[in-house]
């Protein structure tokens, strides 16, 4: 798959599918802030790519360049798309983060297909970037993209736009899982927003919620255990539009015509003025409307010299606020014509549908006034839009003071929507402006859109994030040599151990659970294979051949379960307990210190196993095992969301440990007061027998600290599926014997 310098995650991919009458797809651009926002930065990459899901449930298509872009989709179910999308990113976070304008709804199966839908835009976003690539996502629904990144990728370079407003402290704690997103954020080098308050709450919102210092904009993000901490810059980066195009297009004579046209076309009216909205209950639709209507009622608009024209783009229908929201503008609409409308010349000119841009740029020049009345918004691109669409400097802006727009465009008429008094009366004065007056404030506010456009505000903040968090060393990122499921064929791995088996002085070491032994969800009732058992002995006493079983299991638990003679070394806890030597290595290869325990680890690990034990109280299903330098938190017998509960806490409780190493796995997160892994474990055996090369089998995220330090000479074999640095792959544990049997006859030939 190809690598790319700047990928772009977001919800949807910046085309839509069309049929063709021959039943092809044709993928056009799509409306939207993003996409018009976006669309010029992707055209000025050298490398760049798009993750996103197509807009339609079910599988994916393939990979495709588009409109000069190369896009790679992401697939959603149905279920997804109802839970996922309409249910937690549109029916809990956005009337969240918009100031409750309606009720958020809390689902928990909402939030599993939220977490689960962030992981596969994650996977998909690793999978094309470079090594140190820098990766770029964007808005509400993939908030937890940023840190799934950062464990999957910590080479990358992670930004994240929050294209809408972050609420207040006391909003945003209402929020269930609210931890797991300020966490998922945090994951990022620099997280943009809209305006500066937002970045503020969102500030608050980590010191109050996890404690986090920060000085100004950077906040001090702690390691889990004894990993370094990081800096994330959190600060306010206003969007805007491309506004040389927008320039260009309102120019063009055609559409200076079609503005004239439209215009004859309405009626000819002393003034039009005009709403732009994407239907939707944030954007003051029905408060307009009411005072509109009062305007009329009053008399101080006359339908027959001023008309109305209000597009609403058809937005989320399925979700009940947005059906219901339709119905009452639709409704209101009917009522005001019905009062106040003559016969062929309605008070309010309704479209529900969506307008192309060039349709949008003549309605600007058509427009007198246009009205802004959002009651919460990130930024709203149509201000800027109205403005950059009027070079003859002519028209009135009409501004909410709760849209981010109105940080900058402070000439337009700033106005309380709420307010509907106030409203009427900004209507009133805009309507009746001077031209002189017009063009002083027109002058004003297109210097802001013009000199701040859409391209400057992604260069500030690639430029940002190209410097943030630099002042710590940037992390390497794993080494990945196979992704998903891929690998070198079995003839390939056949060639290999052939090669391998040749070489004079050689280790063979092995992982236990998921390798030798099935992974069970009751861990005294593992059976391992004892045909691999069997081969790992004969190989044993071969010439030159050492053998050794590392695990993280302990000792005990591992001579209990494997039976092994004292040929073959048994290594426990990750590496943190090395069993007896055979005569052919030497022990003093092995440093022990590093492994000792003392009395103040001692009761760090007491303090601990107690912390862990109570977390395993709260969440039933949930086991701790206690090891010699370790404490082991185990979630494979949770139940349901228990498992993934307990493994938050205890990584919660983990960043509060700086210097405890700290190991996630497979249904298990291990807690171990000595700093020890299995790469280390294996490199010391190596030296200890004085291998030429090794080869080892694993299957788990603690067995990649092996695969990293894999050779020119050595073979590091996966077990299982996933992104690996192992050199080869095998299915399962039913396949490990038959390679172990395999490399035993090459040895012995």
């Amino acid at each position: 798959m190809p690598a790319h310098d700047l990928v772009v995650v977001a919800n949807r991919l910046p085309v839509d599918a069309h049929l063709r009458e021959d039943g092809s797809v044709e993928w056009e651009p799509s409306p939207g802030g993003l996409v018009t926002a976006m669309e010029s930065v992707m055209r000025n990459v050298d490398s760049g790519a798009w993750v996103g899901w197509a807009g339609s449930p079910g599988e994916a298509p393939d990979p495709f360049e588009a409109d000069g872009m190369q896009l790679y989709p992401v697939m959603l179910s149905a279920e997804d798309v109802a839970r996922y999308y309409e249910g937690f990113s549109n029916a809990t976070l956005w009337p969240l983060y918009h100031d409750v304008i309606a009720d958020p709804e809390f689902h928990r199966t909402w939030w599993d297909a939220y977490r689960e839908v962030n992981e596969r835009f994650a996977k998909a976003a690793a999978a094309v970037a470079a090594p140190g690539a820098t990766v770029w996502v964007h808005d509400y629904q993939l908030q937890l993209v940023p840190s799934l990144l950062r464990d999957a990728r910590p080479d990358l370079r992670i930004g994240f736009f929050d294209h809408i407003p972050f609420p207040p402290f006391e909003l945003f704690a209402q929020l269930p899982k609210r931890n797991q997103v300020l966490r998922g954020l945090l994951g990022a080098d620099l997280i943009g927003f809209q305006r500066e308050r937002d970045a503020l709450n969102f500030l608050t919102s980590v010191r109050q919620l996890l404690g986090y210092t920060h000085h100004q904009h950077e906040i001090t993000v702690p390691g889990i255990g004894s990993a370094p901490a990081r800096v994330v810059t959190a600060k306010a980066f206003p969007i805007s539009i491309d506004s040389h195009a927008v320039g260009e297009m309102a120019e063009d004579p055609e559409i200076q015509e079609a503005a004239r046209t439209l215009r004859h076309e309405l009626g000819d009216p002393r003034k039009v003025v005009v709403g732009v909205d994407r239907l939707d209950y944030t954007k003051g639709i029905r408060h307009r409307l009411k005072a509109w209507g009062e305007l009329l009622n009053d008399g101080a608009i006359d339908p027959d010299e001023v008309l109305m024209v209000q597009v609403a783009t058809p937005s989320r229908e399925r979700v009940d606020a947005y059906r219901q929201l339709r119905d009452e503008v639709e409704l209101t609409v009917g009522r005001i014509n019905g009062d106040f409308a003559s016969i062929g010349r309605p008070a309010i000119s309704y479209l529900h549908r969506s307008l192309d841009r060039r349709a949008m740029t003549a309605l600007y020049q058509a427009a007198d006034v246009v009205l802004v009345t959002a009651l919460r918004d990130g930024m709203n691109l149509v201000a800027k839009e109205y403005v950059a669409s009027r070079p003859d400097e002519l028209g009135v802006l009409v501004l909410s003071e709760f849209a981010g727009a109105a940080d900058e465009l402070r000439a337009a008429i700033l106005v309380n929507p709420h307010d509907i008094d106030e409203l009427k009366t900004a209507i009133l004065r805009a309507l009746a402006m001077p031209e002189e007056e017009q063009r002083a404030a027109m002058q004003s506010l297109r210097r802001q859109v013009l000199d701040n456009d859409v391209q400057g505000w992604a260069h500030a903040f690639l430029g940002e994030l190209e410097s943030a968090g630099r002042a710590q060393d940037v992390p390497t990122g794993p080494t990945v040599r196979l992704t998903g499921d891929a690998g070198p064929s079995r003839e390939e791995l056949t060639s290999a151990l052939s090669e391998f088996a040749r070489t004079p002085r050689i280790l063979v070491a092995s992982d236990f659970d998921g390798v030798l032994a099935p992974i069970v969800a009751d861990r005294d009732a593992v059976q391992p294979d004892p045909t691999a058992l069997g081969a790992l002995r004969e190989l044993a006493e071969l010439p030159g051949v050492n053998v050794a079983l590392v695990s993280g299991r302990t000792l005990t638990d591992l001579d209990h379960h494997t039976q092994m003679p004292s040929s073959v070394v048994l290594v426990g806890s990750h590496g943190a307990q090395v069993g007896a030597l055979p005569p052919d290595m030497d022990a003093g290869t092995l440093d022990g210190a590093g492994t000792q325990m003392d009395d103040e680890r001692e009761r760090l690990l007491e303090s601990i196993t107690a912390t862990l034990r109570r977390i395993a109280t709260q969440h039933p299903g949930a086991e701790v095992e206690v090891k010699p330098s370790a404490a082991v938190l185990h979630t494979r017998k949770a139940k349901g969301r228990y498992a993934a509960n307990a493994t938050e806490v205890a990584l919660e409780y983990a960043r509060t440990l700086p210097d405890v190493k700290i190991t996630p796995g497979k249904e298990v997160v291990e807690f171990s007061v000595v700093d020890s892994s299995k790469g280390s474990a294996i490199q010391t055996l190596a030296r200890a027998c004085a291998a030429d090369a090794w080869v080892y089998l694993g299957d788990d995220v603690t067995d990649e600290s092996v695969f990293e330090e894999i050779g020119d000479n050595d073979l590091g074999i996966k077990v299982g599926t996933g992104d690996t640095a192992a050199t080869f792959r095998i299915g399962g544990p039913e396949d490990v014997a038959g390679v172990l049997e395999e490399l035993l006859a090459l040895r012995r030939g």
